[in-house]
Parts: structure tokens; sequence; C-alpha cells
């Protein structure tokens, strides 16, 4: 296991970090699905064994078992780990149920502190709901009566929002999806370098897009054959993000033992600036390859938004590529129904059947793409 160091944190962090929002599943009779603990904690110990001190989760993974489930893991293992954990942000009305949402995690995690405390998913909505309430205040007041040690952020919007977020605290990290098929998507990697010149470490979620980068994809198997060095698709994707500098931790949200045992094997090789230009054109490839398969050439521009009835129009857009562009319509569509159904907006759901024609979005798009035709592919396409 190789470790690197957040600049303003000089603790060495395993360059594999475990994110819980994945953990294997099982039925179960009163709640229809529930994680299955024994192989859940399994795979955090065996991922701790094999050197991995960083934990991520968060207060709605997994309805809430997540927390609990890892306060259970980390018993006889908490002093090898840094915990991260995120306060809810969307939830929160007011200043005191800052401190209601981190007591209870704190319960949930079986600890007396948290290492890293997220704010969950900022966006510029929440993040002016949260300054407005004095969520900084209370980021300095956590980490004085010792509940938290080091206060982050993950995001998800448009680099000018992550900008102002940087410059506005002094943060340890930026948690940003960051993967070699979404170099300009939300922060990207203008918000990586940036992030990175502030001072700020980086840790990078969707390393491998939800698992869409990882699977046997016919598409790509002639790049793997004839690349330099043989590899899984999961090998490459983690390969690539940990060959920037910038980045701290990669989070890999693993499922099963074999995914830990996978992803642990290519851990000693995650040198920055390791990846020679033979290798790096093979993900150049396979990005090429993917590309070419879009079926919406949406930009994610997002001056289409904010539409009306709530539609996410780049999200639907963007789910509705990538079940073309990896073959992965079951995967694509769990991701669509469970992003858009309105946890992060209010309660307010932002499918595209909830499109209602009105047309303002193809009056603003830049490109003068036929919006209200597309939505209903998509809205046929995942079911209505």
């Amino acid at each position: 296991m190789l470790y690197r160091k957040f600049p303003r944190c000089q603790d060495e962090i395993s360059i594999l970090g475990f994110g819980c929002m994945r953990l294997p599943q099982i039925p179960d009779q009163q709640n229809g699905i529930c994680v299955d603990e024994k192989k859940a904690i399994d795979m955090i110990h065996a991922a701790i064994e094999g050197g991995v001190n960083y934990i991520d989760t968060a207060y709605p993974y997994h309805n809430g078992e997540s927390e609990l489930i890892v306060g259970k893991a980390l018993e006889g293992y908490r002093d090898r780990v840094f915990v991260a954990t995120k306060l809810p942000s969307w939830l929160i009305t007011k200043r005191e149920e800052m401190d209601t949402y981190l007591d209870e995690q704190l319960s949930r995690l079986n600890t007396d502190y948290i290492d890293f405390y997220l704010l969950h998913g900022l966006g510029g909505e929440t993040w002016a709901n949260l300054t407005r309430l004095g969520v900084l205040d209370f980021l300095d007041e956590a980490r004085k009566d010792g509940r938290i040690k080091y206060p982050a952020f993950s995001f998800h919007d448009q680099f000018p929002v992550f900008q102002e977020i940087v410059d506005a605290y002094e943060w340890t990290f930026a948690q940003i999806q960051y993967n070699y098929m979404d170099e300009h998507y939300q922060a990207g990697t203008q918000g990586l370098e940036y992030a990175s010149e502030r001072g700020l470490g980086v840790v990078v979620m969707e390393p491998l897009r939800g698992g869409l980068l990882s699977g046997d994809i016919p598409l790509i198997h002639q790049y793997l054959l004839d690349a330099p060095v043989r590899r899984t698709p999961s090998e490459w994707g983690l390969r690539w993000v940990w060959n920037h500098p910038e980045v701290t931790v990669v989070l890999s949200g693993m499922s099963a033992m074999e995914q830990v045992k996978e992803n642990l094997a290519s851990t000693d090789q995650g040198l920055p600036d390791s990846l020679s230009v033979e290798e790096l054109s093979v993900i150049e490839k396979m990005r090429d390859t993917f590309a070419s398969r879009t079926k919406i050439s949406c930009t994610g521009c997002r001056y289409c938004m904010p539409c009306p009835n709530n539609v996410e129009i780049p999200d639907c857009f963007t789910y509705y590529n990538q079940a073309y562009t990896y073959d992965a319509k079951e995967k694509a569509q769990g991701v669509y129904l469970w992003a858009l159904n309105g946890v992060f907006s209010g309660g307010i759901p932002g499918y595209a059947s909830c499109c209602i024609e009105c047309g303002e979005c193809e009056d603003k798009c830049p490109q003068k793409l036929p919006i209200r035709e597309y939505l209903k592919e998509v809205a046929e396409f995942f079911g209505k």
C-alpha cells in the first residue's frame, strides 16, 4: 500500500479509501433489502489488514445502515483508521440541526470523534443555505470541542461554485468526482488543480464511474490485449486517477470481497506521474471509443437550467448516455432512479417524465438541442 498526505494534515493516508455507499446487500422481509452485515464487516477488515486506513461513509448511505455497520466494523480497529462521514447538507433548516446530526453520527459510529467531517454534496443552493445558517461557525465549534478533527466538503456543481467554496474556509480537502471520462465534469481537472494550488488535498469519488468503467466491455477488449501492460479495466481506471499528484485518496465503493482484493493488488503501483506515454495512450483510446457512443451531445453547460418543473435535464441525459456508452442499462437506470428521486432537492423528483413540454429549456440551449424530444426518449427508456 502506498500513502500520501493532505497538505494540511501530516498523517499518512492510504491512496485507496473504502467507500461505504455500495456495501453488499441481501433480501430483508421487513425492509425489502438490507446490508449483508457480516460480508460488509469482513470486507472492511480485509481492506484495513491490506493497508487501507481511510473509511468513508455518510448519513444517508444504505438508509442509515452504513454508519452503523462502519461503527461495528471499527470495534478494535478504531485507532488504525481515519473515519470520514458527512453532514446531510440538504436536510439542514436551522443551525441547531447541524449539532443534532453530528451527535447522532458519533453515536452511530460508536466513536468520540470523527477524523474528517464533510459537508455533503455541496452545490450553489446548499452552500448558500448552509452559510446563511452559520455552518462555518459550526465547524469551528465542532473542531474546538473535539467532535471533529478536520473539515472538508464533497461537491456536485460547476467550477465557479467550487472556486467560491474552496476560497471560503480552510478546508483539509475537497472530494470530487473524477475519472478518465469525467475530466471536465463538475469541478473536473480545473477544480483538481485549483484545490491543489490553494493547499487542499483532493479525495476522488467515482474513479470508475460507479463501476461503469470496470465491467467486461467488449468494446475495449482489443486495447487491453494490445496494451504494454496487462491490467483489468478497474486497474486502468484507478491508475489513471492515482497518476495525478494532486490526488491524495481514491475512493472505491466496493461491494464484494473480490473487488477488495483486486483493488488492493494495484495499490503498490499507484505512484504519481508513473504511467508511460504508451499506457496513457491506451486510456485515451478507451476514452475516445466510449465517447463515440454518446447518444445525446449535451455538454452539461446547464444553460437550460433551472427547469420550471424541476427536471434535472443534464443529469437525465448523462444517465441515458451512460446506459448506451457502457452497455449498462440496468446500472444506469438504478442510478437515475436513485439520484433524481428528490432526496437532494426537497422531495421534488427530477425525472425526464416530469417534463411538461413548456420549451423554456430549448430557448436557452446554446446547441439548440431538441430537449423535449430527448426527454421523451429518456422517459421511455428508463420508464415513467
